[in-house]
């Protein structure tokens, strides 16, 4: 059994021998929930991508993705959670700045929500912003639990002002579904193996050495989809010309980066991961790492019916995009493939100095291959969680983590509870962009800042589902 099952299981158990001396019966139970300011059921979900074609999975009140969730920030709120499933689950307010014990990680010991329990959450939302809340369970090799579910959603974090000018803004929560293993990269890679002196190389001796195995199993998808339907299928999005529409953007997949276009139009980015930018910048193409957020405004100016979606065409074809239908247009939806620009953090940056930090992280990432049929797993300094060395901090200074990814993978870099400050991106200094999730593009080094000002263990982690599970994550601990 892995560490992360145990507390969750153990904590299950503490939690549900609570819930039934809090709730010796029903009717007290409901009272109590409707006692609540939100109310989240996690519970089978059939969504209809498209006619005929119906995914069965776990979402939250009845949906994938879940309602969005909209909080005043520094007005304390509770969330009654009821688990209608069979195992114990977890809910993390992704981005938000609250205590370990309501976070949502097993890690950081927060009490699982038991199978067929429930538990209250109570927080002062904060920073405003575009945030997010979604399972932190582990999925391990289980591709129907933790984020290849339906178990997230927006939610939304208003300040006491909220300046913008736009007349009308959309939420797009990127997802894939009905996912299997795929071992063709692994297959490729087996047949043609070369060490660096040209000599071939059997899987045998792959499996003498970590470094030198083939790849271990990757995770494909069928089908795609934004928020809850596939291109073509559900309502456009309907705008006249001449509007300013504030899209926000999510990518919620377990494991996949992605780049969105909409063809003749410009993003103009207000926000990444609900941080205002240090400088707003207009680019073409979208790219979002898992978990990451961009907040755009998008000037409607090009009249017809167009396609916002993901640049691969297989996967937009196979359903992520969105119709946007301009009043008085009609006739099919039209695509048109952007120019291959590279997106770079520090376009939306400022080229300040930042402070020098109290203390220097250097953390280097590593993949072990699987090897055929195996499970890749991940190593932060040379070791896996929950062997992982803790990264040990002191309230209230200042920490440069160097991301150093020594891996053929991207990364989307996670740090729960705190925001943190982008400093240099490979190589090239920057300020003023603050995130909670940034990619590491592999063979790449990026370095963060954050002050460390959340007292409490907080979880550091790859988000992409697969890496985190087998070991890509440590943690944050005050000393």
């Amino acid at each position: 059994m892995e560490r992360r099952e145990f507390l969750a299981i153990t904590s299950a158990a503490a939690l549900e021998a609570g819930s039934r001396a809090a709730f010796p019966n029903f009717a007290q139970a409901a009272q109590s929930a409707a006692l609540a300011d939100f109310t989240i059921r996690i519970e089978p979900v059939s969504v209809e991508l498209a006619p005929g074609r119906i995914v069965k999975t776990i979402g939250y009140n009845g949906t994938a993705p879940g309602p969005i969730l909209r909080m005043r920030e520094g007005k304390t709120i509770s969330v009654e959670v009821i688990n209608h499933t069979e195992v114990p689950e977890l809910v993390h307010w992704h981005g938000q700045f609250v205590p370990s014990g309501v976070d949502g990680s097993a890690e950081e010991g927060t009490p699982a929500v038991p199978a067929h329990g429930r538990r209250r959450y109570t927080f002062t939302p904060r920073p405003a912003g575009t945030r997010w809340y979604h399972t932190h369970a582990m999925a391990g090799r289980n591709l129907h639990r933790g984020l290849y579910s339906g178990q997230f959603g927006f939610l939304i974090v208003e300040p006491s002002n909220s300046p913008g000018s736009y007349d009308q803004e959309v939420y797009l929560a990127l997802h894939e579904w009905e996912p299997f293993y795929t071992n063709e990269e692994e297959e490729e890679e087996e047949a043609g193996c070369m060490r660096p002196d040209g000599a071939r190389v059997e899987l045998a001796s792959y499996r003498a050495g970590a470094s030198e195995m083939a790849n271990g199993l990757e995770v494909g998808y069928h089908r795609f989809s934004i928020n809850d339907k596939a291109l073509g299928h559900g309502e456009p999005i309907r705008v006249k010309q001449g509007e300013r529409v504030l899209m926000h953007l999510l990518n919620a997949s377990a494991t996949e980066s992605r780049r969105i276009a909409l063809p003749g139009h410009k993003f103009t980015v207000v926000a990444l991961d609900g941080n205002r930018v240090a400088a707003q910048a207009s680019v073409e193409v979208l790219e979002i790492g898992p978990a990451e957020r961009v907040d755009a405004i998008v000037k409607m100016n090009q009249p017809g019916v167009w396609i916002l979606g993901t640049t691969n065409d297989e996967d937009r074809e196979g359903g992520m995009g969105v119709v946007v239908e301009y009043a008085g247009q009609n006739g099919a939806a039209q695509w048109v493939a952007p120019p291959k620009i590279a997106w770079d953090y520090t376009s939306f940056g400022k080229q300040e100095a930042t402070p020098n930090p109290d203390e220097t992280v250097h953390l280097i990432f590593k993949k072990i291959p699987g090897g055929k049929g195996g499970m890749n797993s991940w190593t932060i300094n040379g070791k896996s969680y929950p062997q992982a060395d803790p990264i040990v901090v002191h309230e209230g200074r200042r920490y440069r983590l160097i991301f150093d990814n020594q891996s053929d993978d991207a990364h989307p870099l996670h740090l729960h509870r705190h925001s943190f400050e982008l400093t240099k991106v490979k190589g090239k200094s920057t300020s003023g962009v603050r995130k909670d999730t940034v990619m590491v593009k592999r063979d790449t080094q990026v370095e963060v800042d954050f002050v460390a000002d959340n007292p409490g263990l907080s979880l550091l982690h790859c988000h992409q589902q697969l890496h985190m599970d087998f070991g890509f994550m440590t943690l944050v601990m005050y000393a």
